[in-house]
């Protein structure tokens, strides 16, 4: 049995996040995509935290779904919520303006007003924001949450983004202890941004013990899911898991000896789709490779201001080792879902997909909205967003949505895609054909060098 959970997104309390992203329609979605467990976001805004107290019913410890009794929606009975919120802090330490944003993951209702009545207390203004603004450093945060309740779970997020993360290029530390200090041995896990993904974590030498989730950040119901953690269960005769608790899912996070569940793997986005993954000026469309950067500087060559220095830079500055194609191991399950591991499998794998609206663009000629009426249609009436990119066979998809569809599953199931990189806030562009077929122009467009990872 599998839980496909989605722990960090964004309510419509957030700045730049859709009107429509309130708990039926996060719900709604994530029925849609094939997600059981979700996080409600946002939890520390006053609005958001009473609607969540008046919708949300507790079905297990720490863990809620809907009351059906307060919504309109036929939603999924199976859809979870557990209690996840993200903050931002911005401080000085060492000299430099820091700027980092962490997860909080609460066991129960009490504990978070317990929060939110001390960050009141601190002066944190938490009406202004789904994802406050607050004047606490990282590691008093962390020591502030813990004295309230040992099981807070706290994970910096999105650890690679260059403005607001745990190793950010512009505002970010180059380690775990120089941001936590004694307190580093609370942080069982990094959340890895759509810009990086695990063979790049692999490469940092304090993450070797540490687990590494993923989730979407999403600001919109469609973005659920772009990235997710799963969760199996530790005795694979288990064939179902019953009122999973708060608890098993932070004990597999920590990888506690006894726990109930673990990681099973990760779902990733090509990490080069992401808008950080290399290096580049927006504003001048200049974006460099990792090895343009080397070579050229970090310098924009049309403003003479400093490049915004992408992820895969920053790994490169932080690893103690260069991962190579011979220290992974690519292997497909029998639906031929191509899994990554290293190696040795000593980390948990992961496999790499491209959201299904995304595909159906593709194959309807750039039509976004023959593109959703298709994926409307399928989801309702065929399977999963997740069931049909990972779990039915080609023969299914075909019958259903026809060759089009099934080839271009089967070329994400293989890692066949070609990703022009994203940098300095810029998306990357996915696309379903091979780099011998780009055209001409394609060749032209970009003297820039392959992605090192």
């Amino acid at each position: 049995m599998q839980i496909i959970a989605d722990l960090q997104l964004h309510s419509k309390h957030s700045r730049a996040v859709s009107h429509k992203m309130d708990l039926d329609e996060i719900a709604r979605w994530s029925s849609k995509k094939g997600i059981n467990l979700v996080a409600t976001g946002d939890w520390t805004h006053p609005l958001w935290f009473r609607e969540i107290k008046a919708k949300l019913k507790e079905v297990s410890p720490g863990i809620f779904s809907l009351n059906e009794d307060k919504t309109d929606l036929p939603v999924s009975s199976d859809v979870r919520f557990l209690l996840s919120t993200e903050i931002s802090s911005i401080y000085s330490q060492g000299g430099k303006v820091r700027r980092v944003h962490n997860l909080i993951f609460s066991p129960s209702i009490a504990t978070c007003e317990k929060i939110i009545k001390e960050m009141r207390g601190r002066g944190a203004n938490l009406m202004s924001d789904g994802r406050p603004i607050v004047g606490i450093p990282s590691k008093d945060l962390l020591e502030m949450v813990l004295t309230i309740d040992k099981n807070v779970l706290f994970v910096p997020a999105h650890v690679w983004t260059p403005w607001f993360s745990l190793y950010g290029s512009k505002s970010g530390f180059d380690s775990i202890e120089e941001c936590f200090g004694n307190l580093s041995n609370n942080i069982y896990a990094i959340e890895t941004g759509l810009s990086s993904d695990p063979i790049m974590n692999w490469q940092i030498k304090e993450l070797e013990t540490r687990s590494i989730i993923s989730s979407s950040d999403a600001h919109s119901g469609p973005k659920l899911g772009r990235e997710a953690t799963v969760f199996t269960t530790v005795n694979h005769q288990q064939s179902t898991i019953n009122n999973f608790s708060y608890q098993d899912i932070t004990d597999a996070i920590k990888q506690i000896s006894n726990s109930k569940l673990k990681i099973g793997y990760t779902i990733e986005f090509f990490p080069e789709e992401g808008k950080y993954h290399w290096s580049g000026h927006r504003a001048c469309n200049i974006r460099y490779s990792p090895r343009q950067v080397k070579e050229k500087g970090g310098i924009c060559p049309v403003c003479r201001q400093p490049l915004t220095i992408g992820v895969e830079n920053r790994v490169m500055d932080l690893s103690y080792k260069t991962l190579g194609q011979d220290d992974l191991l690519y292997l497909k399950n029998g639906l031929g879902v191509t899994f990554v591991y290293d190696k040795n499998k000593k980390r948990v794998p992961f496999v790499s997909l491209i959201p299904l609206q995304e595909v159906l663009v593709e194959i309807n000629n750039g039509s976004p909205i023959r593109a959703f009426r298709q994926y409307e249609q399928l989801t309702s009436a065929f399977a999963t967003e997740f069931e049909i990119l990972l779990k039915k066979t080609y023969a299914e998809i075909e019958t259903a949505a026809g060759s089009q569809l099934k080839k271009a599953v089967q070329i994400i199931r293989d890692r066949r895609v070609h990703v022009d990189p994203g940098y300095d806030g810029v998306f990357g562009v996915v696309k379903l054909i091979g780099k011998d077929e780009k055209t001409d122009s394609e060749e032209k467009k970009s003297e820039n060098q392959p992605s090192l990872f």
